[in-house]
């Protein structure tokens, strides 16, 4: 999928070395601004799990973003490592992987999306971005707990 300003979104290998690159930064922003028992983020092997779809954004080859579809069951579907490189945000990329994302849970026909995320400041860019896409606040879902840490949201789609 190419987005207009010319990033390229498609299935990517979590092993890939840039990719690594960019989840350990990820992982690490997580672990910054959590505490250990509300960090969700997956690593590569997390990625790896076959019920995860797993994609990229690149810009002249260049990777700007990753993000990726999680299967909890047939109707549901929940977002996962969404990340995108810091010079890079507020630029389009982390948009465009969520409309892609989303685009793939309705072919999937998914009834709904949810996520995690956290709580604290750091992290209102993603929240604020989740809400231009019309998810809301929910409660835990699958397998997560109530935490203050934690945002749980979703979206249903139609």
């Amino acid at each position: 999928m190419v987005v207009d300003d010319g990033v390229v979104i498609g299935p990517d290998d979590p092993r890939a070395a840039d990719v690594v690159e960019l989840l350990g930064a990820h992982l690490s922003f997580a672990n910054e601004h959590s505490p250990p028992e509300d960090v969700h983020a997956l690593d590569v092997a997390g990625l790896l799990d076959p019920a995860v779809s797993f994609f990229s954004a690149r810009l002249g080859g260049e990777l700007v973003a990753v993000g990726a579809l999680k299967e909890l069951d047939t109707t549901h579907g929940e977002i996962k490592s969404m990340h995108t490189l810091a010079s890079r945000r507020r630029a389009g990329a982390g948009r465009a992987m969520l409309e892609h994302l989303l685009a793939l849970a309705r072919a999937r026909r998914y009834g709904r999306v949810s996520l995690e995320t956290g709580s604290m400041a750091a992290f209102a860019p993603a929240r604020s971005l989740y809400v231009a896409a019309g998810f809301t606040v929910c409660g835990p879902f699958a397998d997560y707990l109530p935490s203050p840490n934690s945002t749980f949201m979703t979206i249903e789609l139609t």
